[in-house]
């Protein structure tokens, strides 16, 4: 954050709240947003990983605040924005970057995969999802201004196997998004969606691609070579691009985007 005076920061004087942010994503989303001079609020089930990528942006400069919360409860959610509020004056944007394992729910043929895990990831989504946008919204609304966001893989829009309940689950999100903007963004709240491939980055794309590579009998290696030669770039999305285009999207440059998708897929999707 050295450079700040040296630049315009397009989150400066921006509250931002992050929902998993102990993770891959929703840290990696965190610096930048941090770096771009918004004061970020950290929040995670685990602090020990929230509070690392919090030491991470303070020693860069940033302000950065942490605090346990479960984002599938609307109390936990509901009492820490309004500690947010209280402190910073507001929420300007949100970032729910939450996931779940996929052991027992990917890698799994439909005909034998349980009810109950079919449904885990679209229940676990949706209310995750519902009760973070709500909380926000409630607060960015009076303020005619803000920023939903979440992120989804391209299941969410394509056809692949093994797959189980998670494409469905993205997939709700998407519809949720667009439902999002079409009441709120009449009152200034914006409902925006980053659509990625899997990022190797992330620990959790590794655990995927072994289970969907033991499901078929190929080796993980053969696996990850395969789904890159699906894009058009030959190649998947990487962490930094992901949160390069979140910043964009939260500032106010992006002010015309709303209830749509920002597709990251490198060519899997063509819209």
């Amino acid at each position: 954050m050295n450079d700040k005076e040296e630049k315009n920061m397009l989150l400066e004087n921006k509250t931002v709240v992050v929902y998993g942010a102990g993770g891959a994503v929703g840290g990696a989303v965190a610096r930048a947003f941090a770096h771009e001079g918004a004061r970020v609020f950290l929040t995670g089930r685990n602090i020990d990983n929230v509070n690392t990528v919090a030491k991470e942006i303070s020693a860069a400069g940033g302000a950065v605040e942490t605090a346990v919360v479960d984002a599938l409860d609307e109390k936990s959610v509901t009492e820490h924005l309004a500690a947010v509020v209280a402190d910073a004056g507001g929420i300007d944007v949100s970032f729910n970057a939450t996931g779940i394992s996929p052991q027992g729910l990917q890698g799994i043929p439909l005909a034998d995969l349980p009810v109950e895990n079919f449904l885990r990831p679209i229940t676990a989504y949706a209310q995750s999802h519902f009760v973070t946008a709500k909380s926000a919204a409630r607060h960015m609304i009076p303020r005619g201004s803000g920023v939903i966001m979440m992120n989804t893989p391209e299941p969410a829009r394509i056809a692949l196997p093994l797959v189980g309940g998670m494409s469905v689950g993205w997939a709700a999100m998407e519809a949720l998004n667009r439902a999002l903007s079409a009441e709120w963004a009449q009152y200034g709240v914006r409902s925006v969606c980053l659509r990625t491939t899997g990022m190797l980055e992330t620990p959790i794309i590794h655990t995927v691609y072994g289970l969907h590579a033991d499901a078929i009998g190929i080796p993980k290696d053969a696996m990850i070579t395969g789904a890159a030669q699906m894009t058009h770039r030959k190649q998947l999305t990487a962490l930094a691009e992901l949160a390069s285009v979140a910043v964009f999207l939260a500032s106010d440059q992006a002010s015309a985007m709303t209830g749509t998708v920002a597709n990251l897929t490198g060519g899997i999707i063509v819209d």
